[in-house]
């Protein structure tokens, strides 16, 4: 047996365990094996499928992390039209949908199900094997999604019956759990939160690169069952029990009933569990169960006559203001936050909400003391809707003039409305940045986490960033829960970190507005922390992408003498100051090049790679700028446009002469 045969075997044997270990994990909330056993064997896999490209396969558990960032969503024509639901607010609302449906057909029975808050899509399925998935759009159009979906865990890549095709409808949801996570990792970097899981997961979908999909732990339900070929189903329950059978995560708890009655007592027990649920719903779907009547009923323009959704009311309470206390973020910023009498609200006890800023307390005309309106956006997140009783002779609430851990002056800046403290050393500030440049999308320091940091800082151990290349080993052996081997895998860990490329390193400084994208171009552009550190504005607003709020935001940062000594501190350390990327030459300077449809021997992001190397871009559309089109099968509407453009557009063989020139 060659060494390719073995290989292919091999390959074989680990993408069916792996399958066999995600569907446990993600659809029965089971496991057999540990998280490091199943990561050895998907690193395995990874190795095998680098080695030989040729053997990547459709259903390959590799697609599950994130694959080559895509950004243009080509549209999907639905053949089966994704409907929208009709709302019920009320119980006799679903009694009139009863009325309506008897009045058509005898002897119903309904399916009631929980309404999950994510976002729908579809899943097309040939063969067996997982091809496209799109989103709804407007439930004629949606796009074509399939990379990311690919990184949800629980959508099977490979049915346990082969089909010849089935497209499915399920909601892709973020558990609550994941968004709180998300939503405190961005009030620590002072970034804009997601409002609620349902937006957190359609943003999460409709990322351009897969990779930060796979890192939003999305998860799914499927729900409904749009086309079939090879199997005749006559019910609704039926078919969900079948989509179980094929390996889908289908919808929790699902009932058929004989009565509308029997139907309302479901409804109004899905209500009062639904703040136990570990996912968001935002109401109850009641369905005729036999798709033969389902066809005598038929459809509105808008919606199906055999289906109707009972959305429940947000659940709003009063409590009093009893004080306001501000906390200082990462970039300096101050956030009051409402410190209330604690109350019942979605299922748990809150006492605490978010006011934002000044401008928000101005709004809402805030003074302590006052009686407010509370609920939880999206049932997670408390939020103050209003005041229902202002108290008597209460002055308003007015931000602090100084900061409330350091002392120095805070101000505002021009058209924001964030007051921000003036000193870059903060000690409050201090933390919430460590966490940042030790995160995984910055430097990524495993094992330097919130915990440990907090310990660290208060310990003693850390009064700076460039502090963490200088930490004494054998004193954090000695802290609790720590001991010799943690606090050596710690130390390969700091060591590890300081090998990233630059870009990681820009992004990891915490300055303003500049994010992962922006420390890439960055990078790319100055190829060394020097060079970035002497640019003028000129040259940084010469960066495709730039505007001025970041060149001022960078001018800014290097000016201070605290960011210069902190680089020097970096430098000693022996930090990486240069960008990875290997420059050939610059025959491909001020060229652009779209990347578009499957090239026969090299990815997408190896042909990206060379493009820079001989210092071209590459572009996510087609426009009058493209220099040059690279299309390989299946090229799609960049290569249509391309034509009508009159622009070049070369194949894999001719951009390889044109390296190899």
């Amino acid at each position: 047996m060659t060494d390719f045969e073995q290989a292919a075997k091999r390959a074989e044997e680990l993408r069916a365990q792996l399958n066999h270990h995600i569907y446990l994990y993600y659809v029965l909330n089971e496991n057999e094996i540990e998280d490091y056993e199943y990561d050895k064997l998907m690193r395995e896999l990874q190795g095998i499928e680098e080695k030989y490209p040729m053997l990547l396969t459709a259903d390959s558990p590799t697609h599950r992390v994130g694959g080559q960032a895509d950004n243009m969503f080509e549209s999907v024509e639905h053949r089966v039209k994704m409907e929208s639901l009709q709302d019920a607010f009320s119980e006799s609302e679903i009694r009139d949908f009863d009325t309506r449906v008897h009045a058509t057909v005898e002897d119903v029975q309904y399916v009631a199900e929980p309404k999950i808050d994510g976002l729908s899509v579809s899943l097309e399925y040939v063969d067996g094997v997982f091809t496209r998935g799109s989103t709804r759009g407007d439930g004629v159009t949606g796009e074509d999604i399939t990379a990311n979906l690919r990184t949800v865990r629980a959508i099977p890549l490979r049915l346990k019956e082969a089909l010849p095709f089935i497209e499915v409808r399920g909601e892709v949801y973020m558990p609550r759990q994941t968004f709180l996570e998300i939503v405190r990792e961005q009030e620590l970097n002072d970034e804009k939160p997601f409002k609620n899981p349902r937006n957190a997961a359609a943003g999460s979908l409709r990322q351009k690169d897969p990779k930060i999909t796979a890192a939003r732990k999305l998860d799914i339900f499927v729900f409904n069952i749009q086309q079939i070929e090879g199997k005749t189903l006559t019910g609704h329950k039926e078919s969900l029990d079948y989509l179980k059978e094929l390996g889908f995560k289908t919808i929790p708890f699902y009932h058929r009933y004989d009565t509308i009655d029997e139907a309302l007592t479901e409804i109004q027990r899905i209500g009062n569990i639904r703040y136990t649920l570990p996912f968001d719903i935002d109401g109850a779907v009641l369905k005729v169960d036999n798709f033969a009547q389902r066809d005598v009923l038929g459809s509105t323009a808008k919606f199906p006559k055999w289906a109707i959704a009972y959305k429940y009311p947000p659940e709003e309470k009063e409590t009093v203001l009893k004080g306001i206390e501000v906390n200082v973020g990462r970039t300096g910023v101050l956030t009051p936050t409402a410190v209330f009498e604690p109350v019942l609200l979605a299922g748990t006890t809150v006492s605490r909400a978010t006011l934002h800023n000044e401008d928000f307390i101005r709004e809402k005309n805030i003074s302590i003391g006052d009686t407010v309106i509370i609920r939880k956006a999206g049932d997670i997140i408390p939020e103050v809707l209003s005041v229902s009783k202002h108290q008597e002779n209460a002055p308003l609430y007015t931000m602090p003039r100084e900061c409330p851990s350091c002392h120095s002056p805070v101000s505002r800046d021009p058209g924001e409305a964030a007051i921000r403290c003036s000193n870059p050393d903060c000690p409050a500030q201090l933390l919430r940045m460590l966490i940042h440049f030790c995160s995984r999308d910055a430097m990524d320091i495993e094992g330097l986490g919130e915990a440990l940091l907090e310990l660290l800082v208060d310990k003693g151990l850390l009064h700076n960033v460039a502090d963490i290349y200088r930490l004494d080993y054998e004193k954090i052996a000695e802290l609790e829960r720590m001991g010799k081997k943690s606090a050596d895998n710690l130390k390969k860990a700091v060591e590890q970190s300081k090998k990233n490329d630059l870009s990681r390193l820009i992004y990891a400084l915490g300055i303003r507005h500049i994010g992962q994208k922006a420390g890439a171009l960055l990078a790319q552009r100055f190829e060394t922390m020097d060079a970035l550190m002497a640019a003028d504005r000129e040259a940084l607003l010469s960066i495709d992408g730039f505007g001025e709020i970041m060149a001022d935001a960078v001018l800014e940062f290097f000016a201070l003498p605290q960011s210069k000594a902190l680089i020097a501190d970096l430098k000693a350390a022996s930090v990486n100051m240069r960008t990875q990327k290997q420059i050939v030459d610059d025959r491909f300077a001020g060229k652009t090049f779209v990347l578009t449809g499957t090239l026969p021997t090299m990815t997408r992001a190896e042909a990206s790679a060379i493009i820079e190397s001989f210092r071209g871009k590459t572009s996510s559309s087609v426009s009058k700028k493209t220099d040059y089109v690279l299309a390989g099968e299946d090229a799609g509407s960049k290569l249509i446009k391309a034509q009508q453009l009159g622009i070049p557009v070369i194949s894999e063989k001719e951009f390889t002469e044109m390296i190899e020139k």
